[in-house]
């Protein structure tokens, strides 16, 4: 089962009150001009919000709609020329009546060519003082055109080929004056005509994916725009995302000041442009359980008519989502009728998943859809490699959450299970033990309980200290919220669910080669501090796991790649080099490994009592007179003074 991106006319969302009322807002005056943005994050509904309005504007006489996608031009050489260009294109395309109207058709194309040559001759602007322009630069465009006409895919005839470049060559005279302003508006005056031979009462132009665009793109597209926004019976929508394009307009214009009062320039750059703005709000809780619930189900019905049905009992529900939970059973069975057996496992899987999808995504939809394919393409996969009994989609659901939106936590409880014998997180008991008591004591605040003013008198006065990740979990309210979703994950065999996300990171690796010792290395990652007391448990090791537990550090401290400051590990390499002298030769190959040139001052001292046979001692020296002529400047300062320091003790 995989769930499509594309934009749809099928709403799912209840986004279609928000089609209605742009639609309403666009034919309450059609003469008006007037520009609307849809804002919203990436992965909203904008896309399908203007498929909804098209599809609304269907049947409507005396209007054409026009769909533009600015990523689509992503690649040409100038968006303003190509979307305004388009325009008059869907136009003709649109409304074969216009090819009787061979002036006004003709008279809007040179004026399109007059602003491709301004554009050539620098944006709009021949000359400071007179407008006009310079041969050369007709001569240019008259080049390009010759180019476009040479292509053979526009099947140009030889008289359309002289025809086009006899236009351009007589479109500007070097004798002519052009004034900017008054070319613009007579090109707005030949477009209205344009719009009134076609007999359309209003045109309304989509435009999509303008937030994909690079800035520069962006920056054109909306100009273009502006050139039309006081062109009557003409209104554009444009889907976008608020923050990208005022990113786009603080990189086009990158001298513009941060703010004017109380906004920045970038924000009121966009609401010049953007009359009226419509933001589509994020789903919430009983929203996003609907929605989960429509598109388990739809991709197991599809097209079948009884979907519909479903459908409409989902928008009645969305009319008033603060006093329902979502779609039950008795409401599938209701519109399915006989079909509601065939979907029960997407049921059952939408009232397992949906509370954890609706705390995760924050009720973006491209976010729950590509959440969804991915749990069921890792619940496929185990079950092609036998092991799909073994991983149950809430508990994969919750834990690909804390993947997703909380990285370093589901490292922690990766690391911590892969170590595991019993494949559990020891930590994850305590964690969800103090996150179901943060939620009881707000309960019982809210509900003004005795127990709640008086404090937990009850509890043990015994106070057990948290282990360290412990400790940093309780503190983080985003985790806590976390460990309340169900199922609880403390007695859960980990193992069949990290392997089953390898994709990612492959967490058996150093555990299942090193075994028990992995639960050492752990250790010897931590604070300067907190290693030194392992030195007394690291002798007990023979020489053979003392190499092993060392050839894991030295792969983390070479693996972290940031050597400014000592990275770690390497003070667990210290400590196990002193309890096990055997391994200066390594300790000195690691240090001769790392790239001097990007180092900090640490690896030139507080190797004292670790390196201390002749030999290795030796070695070590050498190492330090390179480094002491080497690049890295905090290197070679420490590593000179610590040869100086050798030299006295002599």
């Amino acid at each position: 089962m995989i769930l499509t991106d594309n934009e749809t006319k099928v709403d799912l969302l209840n986004n279609e009150a928000i089609a209605k009322t742009i639609i309403a807002l666009l034919r309450e005056k059609p003469e008006r001009p007037v520009t609307i943005g849809v804002h919203g994050d990436w992965g909203a509904g904008k896309s399908s919000i203007l498929e909804m309005i098209e599809s609304g504007l269907a049947d409507q006489d005396g209007v054409l709609c026009l769909k533009f996608n600015g990523w689509r031009f992503q690649g040409f050489e100038d968006a303003k020329i190509a979307l305004i260009e388009g325009i008059v294109t869907g136009l003709l395309e649109k409304r074969p009546l216009l090819s009787k109207a061979g002036a006004a058709v003709t008279d809007i194309f040179r004026r399109i060519d007059w602003l491709k040559i301004a554009r050539h001759g620098g944006g709009l602007a021949f000359t400071a003082m007179t407008g006009i322009p310079t041969a050369g630069q007709i001569g240019a465009v008259v080049d390009t055109v010759k180019g476009v006409f040479a292509d053979p895919a526009k099947l140009a005839t030889k008289e359309n080929y002289d025809k086009a470049v006899d236009g351009v060559q007589g479109l500007l005279k070097p004798a002519e004056s052009k004034n900017v302003p008054e070319e613009i508006e007579a090109f707005r005056k030949a477009f209205t005509g344009l719009l009134k031979a076609a007999g359309i009462d209003q045109l309304i132009v989509l435009i999509d994916d303008l937030d994909r665009c690079l800035p520069d793109t962006a920056i054109e597209t909306l100009e273009a725009v502006r050139l039309f926004v006081f062109t009557d019976r003409t209104a554009f929508v444009v889907a976008a995302d608020e923050a990208m394009i005022e990113y786009s307009v603080r990189k086009h214009f990158p001298e513009l000041p941060d703010t004017t009062g109380p906004r920045d320039y970038a924000r009121n750059y966009l609401e010049k442009l953007i009359q009226i703005p419509f933001r589509i709000p994020a789903l919430g809780e009983t929203e996003t359980r609907i929605y989960v619930t429509l598109l388990l189900i739809g991709a197991e019905l599809a097209d079948d008519a009884d979907y519909a049905k479903l459908i409409d009992a989902a928008r009645g529900l969305l009319k008033r989502p603060w006093t329902t939970a979502g779609l039950d059973a008795q409401t599938v069975r209701t519109a399915l009728g006989d079909k509601a057996s065939d979907v029960q496992n997407a049921l059952t899987l939408s009232d397992q998943i949906g509370p954890i999808l609706a705390s995760g995504t924050q009720g973006n939809p491209r976010q729950i859809k590509r959440f969804l394919n991915t749990l069921m393409l890792r619940h496929q996969t185990a079950q092609a490699r036998g092991f799909g009994e073994e991983v149950k989609l809430p508990v994969l659901a919750k834990l690909m959450l804390a993947e997703r939106f909380m990285s370093r936590l589901f490292d922690q409880i990766a690391s911590a299970g892969a170590r595991s014998p019993d494949g559990r997180c020891a930590d994850l008991s305590g964690l969800e033990a103090a996150a179901a008591d943060v939620a009881e004591t707000s309960r019982r605040k809210r509900g003004g309980s005795k127990a709640a003013v008086d404090g937990d008198d009850d509890k043990s006065d015994a106070v057990v200290k948290d282990s360290a990740v412990l400790a940093e979990w309780k503190a983080a309210e985003a985790i806590r919220a976390w460990a309340c979703l169900t199922p609880s994950l403390a007695e859960v065999d980990l193992r069949p669910y990290l392997f089953v996300t390898k994709d990612r990171k492959d967490y058996f690796g150093a555990a299942s080669v090193l075994g028990r010792l992995a639960a050492v290395v752990e250790k010897l990652l931590g604070s300067k501090l907190a290693v030194q007391a392992f030195e007394g448990e690291l002798r007990q090791l023979v020489p053979a796991e003392a190499a092993q537990v060392f050839e894991e550090l030295r792969g983390r401290v070479m693996g972290s790649d940031a050597f400014e400051t000592a990275p770690p590990g390497i003070d667990g390499v210290a400590v196990l080099v002193r309890a096990h002298p055997t391994l200066q030769p390594n300790l000195l190959d690691l240090l001769e490994a790392l790239p001097a040139n990007r180092c900090g001052p640490w690896p030139a001292s507080g190797w004292e009592g670790v390196i201390k046979e002749g030999e290795s001692v030796a070695r070590f020296e050498r190492l330090l007179k390179t480094w002491s002529t080497s690049k890295g400047s905090f290197l070679k300062t420490t590593a000179a003074a610590a040869l100086r320091t050798r030299g006295n003790r002599r």
